[in-house]
């Protein structure tokens, strides 16, 4: 029988705290779905066009540009309540950017347990990216993680990245749509796509960008419960984009 979804989003917090990544919480933080894969409590905002590129191994296609791009201009910038990345924060990254009000930020730890272990290990890295960063959006009512994936330096460029980390994505990704962005002052790749959900038996829409840095490559991405928690969770991605900064 098929669990309502009101009952599947009750059982969700304590199933994922099975598995998730363990770390330390940052008092100055600021929000799950998954490892692979979260602004202030804003309403839900309109979530970008649906694109039309195949990801994993298909590695053709085109970027998009003007109105078809994945950048989700129409999505408000969330409030800022803290930032990770700095020498003494909770994640310390190649990159600074804010973090929505009442996320929660925290480095990313393998779990001791054994029986865990072998799981984690592989959850934890996609494409040429390894999970350095997760900030949980629950403390702002939302379930999803803004996770932050890190990745030896390269000769890739953010598009490349991006494309890796899809190809390798444990739940596959659908109608991938890639864009030239900037993160801050920095040149951007950022692409939107639809994975499915195992738990919900549903697609669910998921974002990430890249950008590159002389200590590695750097993605930030988005995923959430369902679609409509992605959707809620857009203002937190924005407000990471719109804030990075290589950090000095």
């Amino acid at each position: 029988m098929t669990m309502a979804r009101g009952t599947v989003r009750g059982l969700i917090p304590a199933v994922l705290a099975a598995v998730t990544l363990a770390g330390c919480s940052s008092s100055t933080g600021a929000g799950d779905d998954g490892p692979g894969g979260p602004a202030a409590s804003s309403a839900p905002a309109k979530a970008a066009g649906a694109g039309a590129e195949k990801a994993g191994a298909d590695e053709t296609g085109t970027d998009k540009a003007g109105a078809e791009k994945t950048g989700t201009a129409a999505t408000k910038v969330a409030e800022k309540g803290g930032q990770v990345g700095g020498a003494g924060s909770a994640c310390e990254l190649p990159v600074t950017f804010d973090i929505a009000a009442d996320w929660k930020p925290r480095g990313a730890t393998m779990n001791p347990d054994p029986e865990l272990a072998e799981v984690l290990a592989e959850l934890s890295e996609q494409g040429t990216v390894k999970v350095a960063c997760e900030v949980d959006a629950k403390p702002a009512g939302n379930i999803g993680f803004l996770r932050v994936w890190q990745g030896k330096a390269s000769e890739d460029d953010p598009r490349a990245v991006l494309k890796a980390f899809l190809a390798d994505s444990p739940n596959g990704a659908e109608a991938a749509t890639y864009t030239q962005v900037t993160a801050g002052a920095l040149a951007a790749a950022e692409v939107g796509y639809t994975t499915h959900s195992e738990l919900l038996d549903e697609p669910k829409k998921e974002r990430a960008f890249a950008v590159v840095t002389p200590d590695g490559p750097v993605v930030v991405h988005l995923g959430g419960m369902d679609t409509e928690e992605h959707t809620a969770m857009l203002p937190a991605f924005e407000l990471a984009k719109k804030t990075l900064k290589p950090r000095r």
